[in-house]
């Protein structure tokens, strides 16, 4: 006999779970990432485009559009018992429109606090509890270990080009800056990813502007480009998803921060 169990998601929704979902959608590339890490390759049997670790799954399973183009009909056919989501990451449409059919556990993550709340979350929800312990237990021992830099540091977090922007202030990305002891240059912006033009990238005088490798991929060319703008700075290519994905790859985040300061300083 299958029973429920009431869940309240990070959006404060109470959502009504089978006590094991055997049938699970993900609509988030990093959530998609530690339910595979929590052992549930049978379990999910749909997931975005995007979601692309661990390889072998990106291959074989069943594709339900993109984070922010959900093919809905597809995840009808599919018959969830469980569909996992992201404020952030998907629209507010479609996921009220999957909610008045299946449930629909949202997170909402703009720090490692919440990033390590969710994987606890998502633990119960699929009764990896233990499994889900130790991931997070983990990733938190390692970011104690990152010692911020002691002088500080004005950082240019570059997400997009044509126009330029930015991660901003209340995002998971500034969170994991602030960590490394940085300065966020376009923490003082009221949006939190602003388009910003090349010559408020020139007076805002970042000491290091990173680059990331997603949602735009950045590559050497780009490097040139942004010397121009701000000559004194140090330009980094930068891995992003170790900088934004907020599931079972933060295992391999500060080691690679802790790399970076290294690098820079």
């Amino acid at each position: 006999m299958i029973t429920n169990q009431v869940h309240i998601d990070q959006m404060g929704n109470q959502v009504i779970v089978p006590n094991k979902p055997l049938r699970i959608v993900s609509l988030v590339p990093s959530q998609t990432e530690l339910l595979y890490s929590l052992g549930l390759t049978d379990e999910v049997v749909g997931q975005t485009l995007f979601c692309i670790h661990p390889k072998v799954m990106h291959l074989v399973q069943p594709r339900i559009g993109g984070t922010k183009k959900l093919d809905l009909d597809k995840i009808r056919a599919l018959n969830p018992s469980l569909i996992i989501g992201n404020k952030e990451e998907n629209t507010r449409e479609q996921i009220e429109e999957l909610q008045k059919e299946f449930p629909v556990w949202m997170s909402d993550i703009q720090t490692l606090n919440q990033a390590l709340e969710m994987i606890s979350s998502i633990g119960d929800l699929v009764q990896k509890q233990a499994k889900a312990q130790e991931i997070s237990s983990q990733i938190l021992s390692d970011f104690n270990g990152l010692v911020r830099t002691e002088t500080p540091q004005k950082c240019l977090y570059l997400i997009w080009r044509e126009p330029w922007m930015a991660a901003g202030n209340n995002t998971f990305i500034n969170d994991l800056l602030e960590r490394m002891g940085l300065q966020n240059a376009m923490s003082h912006l009221p949006t939190r990813y602003p388009a910003i033009s090349a010559k408020e990238i020139e007076m805002a005088e970042p000491n290091c502007v990173f680059l990331s490798s997603e949602p735009y991929p950045f590559k050497e060319k780009h490097l040139a480009e942004l010397k121009n703008i701000c000559p004194h700075a140090q330009i980094k290519l930068v891995d992003g998803e170790l900088f934004s994905w907020y599931g079972s790859r933060l295992l391999h985040s500060a080691k690679y921060l802790k790399n970076l300061q290294d690098d820079l300083f």
